[in-house]
């Protein structure tokens, strides 16, 4: 009862956030007020909601299965390689493409990047116990990652590097309805990979010994849990650029609001409280007379956050 009490207001608290969304933003000039709200407002409003639903389910996955309470796919070094894959397809050959193509491939590219950096350290993993030597390590790989896009910006034309710095800003605006289609999915797909996985992620919270011994496969759980996340980062990266924050706050908000770790309880608390902190940063960044970048009003709610929950471990 009080779950359920509990998901309806949050529930709740999520469409007052949406509307108060749809609410901000400049009208311009001449332009009618219908084409404003379904080019502009609604667009933007839905990716904010589908863009922290999918980084917050990202971050419960990788908090879980590297025990780690500082795990996301910005840290992890996830984003950073999704943004080098979406970086080589801005900078190098996105301007050469039909506008059809060019988000199609901006995401593919941004999902291998992901997906290569998730192999990276899922096999780091494998062969260290300590949380913080991994840690350090999706630090340092983060680090990488920058350096090559750095060499990628070095490189390109002045064309391309107006798009990829309005891009590495962070932002929901600009993606259309062909990417919230994209995103869309990648959350389906993740989400559905998550509830299947979910027993598996609730034995690992113990540790690879104890999964064993209860009859999971930690590789396996490890592998869903990265495939999922990373295709959702992948996609969420390359048309929101590189967003931190949501995916380290949104699990530890759930799980205090859900009373519980068990993930088939969690995962949806963390998918509307990742909406809602999205919405909420959208919201900020759109009162400003020049819109701020999203990535920045992220890191305004998040960072104060993040240092309450360090302190009170």
């Amino acid at each position: 009862m009080r779950l359920s009490r509990s998901i309806m207001l949050l529930m709740l608290a999520v469409i007052l956030l949406a509307a108060l969304d749809l609410c901000c933003g400049g009208t311009g000039f001449g332009i009618p007020e219908s084409v404003i709200f379904n080019k502009l407002r609604l667009p933007r409003m839905l990716m904010a909601i589908l863009a922290g639903a999918s980084l917050a389910l990202s971050g419960l996955q990788m908090q879980t299965v590297f025990r780690n309470p500082l795990a996301d796919p910005h840290i992890m070094g996830v984003s950073a390689g999704a943004g080098t894959g979406a970086a080589v397809a801005t900078l190098l050959i996105g301007t050469s493409l039909p506008a059809a193509l060019s988000g199609l491939t901006v995401v593919a590219a941004a999902f291998i990047g992901a997906l290569l950096t998730s192999a990276l350290v899922i096999l780091v993993a494998s062969r260290m116990r300590g949380a913080t030597t991994l840690l350090i390590f999706g630090v340092m790989l983060g680090f990488v990652f920058s350096a090559i896009t750095s060499i990628l910006e070095y490189s390109a034309n002045a064309e391309s590097l107006k798009v990829f710095y309005s891009w590495s800003a962070g932002s929901f605006i600009g993606c259309g309805y062909d990417g919230i289609a994209i995103i869309t999915a990648a959350l389906m797909i993740g989400l559905l990979l998550a509830l299947l996985n979910n027993r598996n992620l609730d034995v690992a919270l113990f540790g690879d010994e104890y999964a064993s011994m209860a009859g999971s496969d930690p590789s396996r759980t490890r592998m869903v849990s990265m495939i999922g996340s990373c295709l959702m980062a992948g996609a969420v990266t390359a048309f929101c650029g590189p967003l931190g924050f949501v995916g380290i706050v949104a699990p530890h908000i759930s799980r205090a609001l859900a009373g519980s770790s068990v993930h088939i309880k969690t995962i949806p608390f963390t998918l509307m409280t990742g909406a809602g902190l999205s919405l909420i940063a959208d919201i900020i960044s759109q009162v400003f007379p020049t819109p701020l970048p999203v990535g920045s009003t992220m890191a305004i709610i998040g960072i104060p956050i993040i240092l309450y929950i360090l302190l009170l471990k």
